[in-house]
């Protein structure tokens, strides 16, 4: 693993070593990264939210939300015996239809045996005699001790499954892609701490949803792309066509959100975030415009400044035009691909409300301006539109930085 990440690093700092880089250009680019560098950290500073969640419901103007009420647990237990779907045969003794009968911890240590109802679907899913649910216990009512606590179903327990997956995710990546992978895996864990303990809290504080997303994003971008491609103009030019394709996937959005009046409220989940606080949900649209164009953006970035890199060590005295245009090139193959990729993303992702809305008896052009799929076709256009953008100006910001080198014949 050593050796490939030796080689990687030695070939690109002989490719960077046989360009020619403006002193002017140079100049203008790391000032600008300077400034913006400055910019995220004020944002962590001024939108850098309170310590707990209660805190910041009281900030909210609301309560802080308790999952469940006082009292109620979640134990874990193994099931012993599955019933048939309803129409079936049941349990052994013949009673039953969609339950399970589950063997848990009791309050005392002791073990006890409960049946439960559960959905048809847990049944379908494949559940079966040895598999560990997640049960919700409630205590027995004050007034009437005498009869014991109750038990319901809440989840199967799929920590197992996780696990491996994740162990064979690192492991693929780190065999396939070595040092450049694991630096990759580093930066993505970066990405999910500032999300997790920094975006997410801030939003629920009721900072401004389109600034604490570009903050987001710049701060993820700058540890990720530094630390998975090296500290070099190379990256400082990706890192710059990110950061201005991040403002225009902003821009657009913003005006896109107000002009189709879209309330960013478009499910149960949000409705029930809304009690919690004065949240802004058309701004929180915003802000998850930016963060789901993320990825992609980053990828034809990275990918258009490495073009233009080792076009310009290929052809020294190509002029700035031609390394321009030939990049493009590449880049529009790139544009088609990621924009299937965003797509079918989307697809597959809302696959059962695509079929639901296929089995109604209304066209798809008066569906489509519901608020449901209209928002998602908002958030798929502008990230593509934003994702598209960042191409040409990515690939200008590389070919003006790899000037000519003086004296060299264009090949």
């Amino acid at each position: 693993m050593g050796s490939g990440h030796g080689h990687g690093r030695r070939a690109d700092r002989g490719v960077d070593d046989q360009i020619r880089i403006g002193t002017t250009a140079r100049t203008l680019l790391l000032s600008g990264l300077a400034l913006a560098l400055i910019g995220t950290l004020v944002g962590l500073a001024v939108w850098w939210p309170p310590r707990d969640a209660a805190d910041r419901s009281a900030a909210a103007g609301g309560a802080a939300a308790q999952f469940a009420a006082p009292g109620v647990t979640f134990p874990t237990g193994e099931v012993v015996a599955v019933a048939e779907r309803c129409g079936g045969t049941g349990l052994p003794d013949g009673s039953g239809c969609s339950t399970v009968t589950v063997k848990v911890e009791g309050e005392g240590g002791d073990a006890e045996t409960v049946r439960l109802d559960v959905p048809p679907e847990v049944i379908d899913s494949g559940l079966g005699k040895g598999d560990t649910v997640e049960l919700l216990r409630t205590p027995a009512p004050e007034d009437s001790p005498e009869q014991g606590a109750s038990y319901s179903y809440f989840a199967t327990e799929r920590h197992g499954t996780l696990i491996w997956l994740a162990v064979l995710f690192v492991a693929v990546v780190v065999a396939v892609a070595r040092w450049r992978g694991l630096l990759g895996l580093i930066g993505l864990a970066f990405g999910g701490v500032v999300v997790w303990w920094w975006m997410l809290p801030a939003l629920l504080d009721g900072a401004p949803g389109v600034g604490v997303a570009l903050t987001s994003a710049s701060a993820i971008m700058f540890v990720v792309l530094y630390t998975t491609h090296g500290f070099s103009l190379r990256t400082s030019t990706a890192l710059a066509g990110t950061i201005l394709g991040i403002a225009l996937t902003a821009g657009i959005g913003v005006v896109a959100i107000g002009d189709a009046r879209l309330t960013g409220i478009s499910d149960e989940s949000g409705a029930i975030l809304s009690t919690f606080g004065a949240l802004d949900f058309q701004a929180l649209l915003g802000c998850a415009l930016v963060i789901a164009g993320l990825g992609v953006l980053n990828d034809v970035t990275i990918t258009q400044a490495s073009a233009v890199w080792e076009l310009r060590a290929a052809t020294p005295g190509a002029s700035r035009t031609a390394i321009f245009t030939s990049a493009m090139r590449i880049g529009r193959d790139h544009i088609a691909s990621t924009i299937y990729t965003i797509v079918f993303a989307y697809v597959g992702t809302a696959l059962i409300l695509l079929m639901l809305l296929r089995v109604y008896d209304r066209p798809l052009l008066e569906l489509i301006s519901t608020e449901q799929l209209a928002e998602e076709v908002v958030r798929t256009l502008v990230t593509s539109i934003g994702l598209v953008l960042a191409v040409p100006v990515t690939t200008a910001l590389a070919a003006v930085i790899a000037a000519p080198r003086p004296g060299v014949e264009a090949g």
